[in-house]
């Protein structure tokens, strides 16, 4: 148990007033970090059911905000926890062969999960006991770590929480160092009132007076079409909106389409309700497209039930054409893998979003909002107060609570490998 020891004192004396209030709540027993109440005490609980790990993936807590410099301090203890367990040559490898593990289990690959889990202060030391059998306290475990990798907290080690327990300790070491720039350079001169996007994360956070007023799960682009890491600003909301189409949907999507179904004699533009429209700004008769000559055209949907914006559509300066908006099929944010995009950034429960933008305009309520949503009614509002956004990639942060805090590195950016995306 040397290895424990030395690591939490070496957390203690780095970031002891970051660490100090975690401490405080186990007394006098500083040889455990226990994991923060308020923000995640439902991984306490029960095994999940299928209901309650979609409520967790469309829900998430608020817990503490991503970009702040109070995390600064608990990142650079992180990074001295993580060094020295890179030191004592790194974490177990939990094989991949034992398939499904939960609660109940006896099995020695059980001895190396706890191992593992209390190198990474997701498990007590005393609970680190050697013992082969799946009981309840490593259940929790399980959920700490699922729960702070990104992964939904069932407790069940699946194929999934296997591959996130077995990226290696140098990995994680690496995106900490990595990350500890990008949060400090995002955290100096942050405004009272903003909102974060968080790419690997799959989260947009709405921040104010360093407080997380709601958080929201997001959908985010596809790998082979990245969302953009940009510095924007909120400065108008399209309700109802018209959309009209990016070039990346009309090159990949949209025309492949059409060749293929004008092949069979099928319209796909009256097939989706889209309208097309030549350099002159003409409507064109949909049926007399050359799809193989298509690409100087424009496209546009109306609003309504097909239209993928949803009612409202977040718009701000950029020079990606992208945006944030809501979706007619929100099947998506139950899922715990949503990098499933063009490049925008789809949110969940934008409804709560949009009254905390509008909330310095006058005149706006969530019946009013609510309102418009039902009637369909189009309308574009312009803010007086533009709120400041953050598209930013951060795969790993620590917060003053003490937890340290993984996802996956989606697109690749942290020089590490696949190894940290492949879960």
């Amino acid at each position: 148990m040397a290895l424990r020891t030395m690591s939490l004192v070496a957390l203690a004396t780095l970031g002891s007033a970051v660490f100090a209030p975690v401490l405080a709540q186990d007394g006098n027993n500083t040889s455990w970090i226990r994991w923060p109440g308020q923000a995640y005490r439902s991984t306490d609980q029960p095994s999940f059911d299928r209901q309650q790990m979609k409520q967790w993936e469309s829900q998430p807590p608020k817990g503490f905000p991503t970009l702040s410099s109070t995390n600064l301090n608990a990142m650079k203890a992180a990074i001295t926890l993580y060094a020295d367990v890179v030191a004592q040559g790194g974490f177990p490898r939990i094989p991949e062969s034992e398939g499904t593990m939960a609660i109940g289990l006896l099995s020695p690959t059980v001895a190396l999960v706890k191992q593992r889990l209390a190198m990474s202060s997701d498990l007590r030391r005393e609970e680190n006991d050697g013992s082969t059998n799946f009981g309840y306290e490593l259940e929790k475990g399980v959920k700490r770590f699922q729960a702070s990798n990104g992964l939904t907290p069932t407790g069940v080690i699946d194929k999934r929480t296997v591959a996130a327990l077995n990226v290696p300790a140098a990995a994680r070491l690496k995106q900490l160092q990595i990350n500890v720039a990008r949060l400090t350079t995002l955290s100096v001169g942050l405004p009272k009132k903003y909102i974060l996007v968080n790419i690997p994360a799959q989260q947009i956070e709405a921040v104010e007076g360093n407080d997380v007023y709601s958080r929201h799960s997001g959908v985010v682009g596809k790998l082979d079409r990245q969302t953009p890491i940009l510095k924007s600003s909120i400065q108008q909301l399209n309700f109802n909106p018209v959309w009209h189409l990016p070039p990346t949907v009309v090159s990949q999507d949209l025309i492949p389409k059409g060749i293929e179904m004008q092949r069979r004699n099928q319209d796909v533009l009256a097939k989706l309700g889209i309208d097309a429209y030549g350099a002159d700004g003409r409507k064109l008769d949909s049926s007399k497209i050359k799809w193989t000559t298509a690409s100087g055209l424009s496209f546009k949907q109306q609003p309504g039930p097909e239209n993928p914006l949803g009612f409202v559509k977040l718009n701000f300066p950029n020079s990606h054409s992208t945006y944030m908006h809501s979706t007619p099929s929100d099947n998506l944010f139950t899922r715990n893998f949503r990098a499933a995009s063009s490049g925008c950034v789809r949110v969940s429960s934008i409804e709560t979003l949009v009254d905390w933008v509008l909330r310095d305009q006058g005149g706006w309520s969530p019946e009013r909002i609510a309102g418009i949503k039902t009637s369909g009614e189009r309308l574009d509002v312009t803010l007086k107060k533009p709120v400041p956004l953050y598209w930013a990639y951060i795969t790993a942060w620590a917060t003053a609570d003490g937890v340290i805090q993984f996802r996956r590195d989606l697109y690749e950016k942290d020089g590490v490998g696949a190894v940290a995306a492949a879960y």
